[in-house]
């Protein structure tokens, strides 16, 4: 067996239905296992069955990175979620010594790998990678009226409220609250009482960015990834009607040589029933 072919059989293999699902299978339980691993007050005399199953995991994602690199090749490399899944899976490589214990920690990164092995996951996330850039001139805006907010509130309300306004990043904080709209009320509580108009600034910051703001940048969020997936419908649309136009083509080429046959039997059966200049002498009344 040459090396080619081995690479094609495995190639073959790595791309197969049933081991895409084997390896999102092996995730879900690497999760579960990181998961009950939280309870080890409750199941340390399990420790060393996780032990084992980490060892079982890593060496699973092991030999699965290997089979890619072996039938894919330097094509490997090009896609980035393959530089995400070695990234991933060689954290959990490090030897868990005392100086490496935090990089141990991001082993349990290894659930982000059903983003990059779940096309449709890949998909939305590859969407929101291409809306940054419209994302940018919405999210600075954003953050204009946060620090503009932030330093007209301070300004304001330091000495009436100093635990939500006292410097300048205390004021930030409490403004990204207002943002998500959790626990405004107490906010706007603790100053409403010294400053009666105080509700004007709440009112319309909250209206501004919460209302306005952050629906543009989920319209946008939205926007592309309605054009990414019609692009993808587009380009399937225009595939089949490339078949489509092939097809016809090719229909019309077979009749156009149909009709030129036919037109060129007809030629020489008009040749044929035509008389000669012997035939029209011999014929009765030519004298």
């Amino acid at each position: 067996m040459t090396q080619a072919t081995l690479r094609a059989r495995v190639g073959g293999v790595v791309d197969a239905r049933w081991f895409q699902n084997t390896v999102v299978g092996v995730i879900v339980l690497n999760g579960v296992a990181l998961g009950l691993e939280t309870y080890e007050h409750r199941f340390g005399v399990f420790d060393g069955y996780f032990l084992m199953a980490e060892h079982a995991f890593v060496a699973f994602f092991t030999v699965e990175l290997a089979l890619k690199l072996y039938a894919r090749g330097a094509a490997f490399f090009r896609d980035p979620w393959n530089w995400f899944d070695l990234l991933v899976v060689g954290v959990a490589l490090i030897p868990a010594s005392e100086g490496f214990s935090v990089l141990r920690l991001l082993r349990v990164l290894r659930l982000l790998r059903l983003i990059s092995v779940i096309p449709s996951m890949r998909k939305i996330v590859g969407a929101l990678f291409r809306s940054v850039p419209g994302l940018g001139t919405v999210i600075g805006l954003l953050f204009v009226i946060m620090y503009t907010s932030a330093v007209l509130g301070e300004r304001l309300f330091e000495d009436i409220s100093p635990e939500y306004f006292g410097d300048l990043g205390t004021t930030l904080y409490t403004l990204f609250m207002l943002l998500t709209t959790e626990n405004w009320p107490d906010v706007s509580a603790s100053v409403i009482d010294e400053a009666p108009f105080a509700w004007v600034y709440f009112v319309v910051f909250i209206v501004i960015s919460a209302f306005l703001v952050l629906n543009l940048i989920i319209g946008v969020i939205v926007t592309t990834m309605e054009e990414e997936f019609n692009a993808e419908r587009w380009e399937e649309d225009q595939e089949l009607e490339a078949h489509q136009h092939e097809a016809v083509m090719a229909q019309i080429g077979a009749l156009t040589d149909q009709v030129a046959r036919l037109t060129e039997q007809v030629r020489e059966l008009s040749v044929r029933r035509e008389p000669g200049p012997d035939r029209r002498a011999d014929a009765p009344g030519a004298q």
